[in-house]
């Protein structure tokens, strides 16, 4: 985790100290529930409340100091425990292994920080919808390959990347009720030295769901599918970063990041203001997808267990969850403060001369008889005169004196073919399927 890309809520999550009171959370209520059984005293679980009312700290020094020479985290913390709380310790983790602690520590770990990332979703999403209804109908040029095409809206191009979260969302929900798993089920799973019981009890205090079949672990599948929705987020948000990148450069510049007063651009050149943000968040999406691949790799474990898989979540789940939370605050920020220029859309959509509506006369022509190929030929050979007159020819009046074209349609006709607003008579559409009727 890098201080700098970090925020304290979610990082909170990750740190020792809260680790240390969840462990100690599921020891106590599997304790609680083994005296309900019968197979060790309720004194036990009593002694442990007890300790646990008195808000102690946990000193994290003490149990690292354990752990140097027992190398064995979780008998670390339960020796240190045992010295806070007396004899009556003695009676915590009764038939559980240390992947019982562990795995359920991380479940819980990660459905906390993917609620989190659920609300920093819903702040994007407020942001992008703000932006998308502001711009419903500030006409832009659409691009393919990066070249001109045929006009859009620049709010539409806003309701693409909120449709593309919602997604984010619905997936990050499910990725957070798979990977909210409790497993209490002893070595190799088989709940010998344990009654089912107790895990349903931990599951239901901890608010995880029972993991149907554990083989000491938790299956791995469950959290590479949670990396890999954390993976697909960042996708997106990389696209998105990529778009004001591009919406930024000085041959266009229809929009740009919020420069705010003080700030420098270059260290050399005093004019400059780049797109600095964007740019970093492409950078930390390269970050949170180099999660995904370790992730699937956990899955192929030895038999019952191994612990192959943990120093890799030691990485990967605070990296790529603080990391994200990060970037999605960032990105909500840019969003929200996104300087627009609509005055420069237009005359981007203007510079080539009328070119963006080719295909409106292309399909006059075939609809006024022309064979489709010779329609095209048509508008192509007189397309191609504005392109390499870099937009000074205008396109409408050489089809007005073209004597093929003119044989077909009317200079009303052609002139009709170049109404801008041709093209946004589906926006309310499209608005409404996104973002709903309402």
């Amino acid at each position: 985790m890098v201080p700098r890309y970090a925020r304290p809520a979610m990082t909170a999550i990750w740190e020792p100290e809260a680790r240390y009171r969840i462990w100690f959370e599921i020891e106590a209520h599997a304790t609680e529930k083994l005296g309900e059984l019968g197979v060790v005293p309720p004194s036990g679980a009593k002694a442990l409340w007890d300790w646990w009312a008195t808000n102690p700290s946990i000193d994290v020094e003490a149990i690292d100091a354990i752990e140097a020479v027992t190398k064995h985290d979780v008998i670390a913390f339960l020796d240190w425990v045992a010295k806070q709380v007396g004899p009556e310790a003695r009676f915590m983790h009764q038939g559980m292994t240390s992947s019982d602690v562990l795995d359920t520590t991380l479940a819980v770990q990660l459905a906390r920080a993917a609620d989190l990332l659920i609300e920093d979703i819903d702040a994007l999403l407020a942001a992008i919808k703000r932006r998308a209804f502001e711009h419903k109908y500030t006409p832009t040029i659409g691009r393919s390959h990066g070249i001109h095409a045929e006009p859009t809206t620049f709010g539409k191009k806003l309701s693409e990347a909120y449709a593309e979260f919602a997604r984010c969302r619905v997936r990050l929900v499910a990725a957070r009720a798979e990977v909210a798993t409790c497993a209490i089920s002893g070595a190799v799973g088989t709940f010998a030295n344990i009654d089912p019981s107790v895990e349903e009890y931990v599951a239901e205090k901890l608010g995880l769901e029972v993991e149907p079949v554990s083989t000491q672990v938790i299956p791995r599948d469950r959290h590479a599918m949670f990396f890999a929705t954390l993976g697909v987020i960042a996708s997106s948000i990389e696209r998105l970063a990529v778009e004001v990148r591009h919406l930024q450069r000085t041959e266009v510049l229809e929009a740009e990041e919020y420069f705010s007063p003080g700030q420098k651009g270059s260290s050399a050149m005093p004019h400059k203001r780049n797109p600095v943000l964007t740019e970093n968040l492409t950078g930390l999406a390269r970050m949170v997808r180099s999660a995904v691949t370790p992730a699937l790799e956990n899955v192929a474990l030895w038999h019952e267990r191994d612990i192959s898989h943990s120093s890799v979540e030691r990485f990967i789940g605070p990296d790529a969850t603080i990391t994200l939370d990060f970037a999605l605050a960032r990105l909500t920020s840019v969003v929200d403060k996104l300087v627009v220029y609509p005055e420069r859309m237009q005359k981007n959509l203007d510079k080539m001369g009328g070119l963006v509506h080719s295909q409106r006369v292309l399909l006059a022509l075939t609809q006024a008889g022309l064979e489709r190929d010779t329609a095209y030929r048509l508008v192509q050979r007189n397309a191609m005169k504005v392109w390499e007159s870099d937009g000074q020819l205008n396109l409408m009046e050489l089809l007005k004196a073209d004597e093929e074209v003119a044989a077909a349609l009317t200079v009303e006709q052609i002139e009709d073919k170049f109404n801008l607003d041709y093209h946004f008579k589906a926006i309310d559409k499209i608005f409404a399927r996104v973002f709903g009727a309402d």
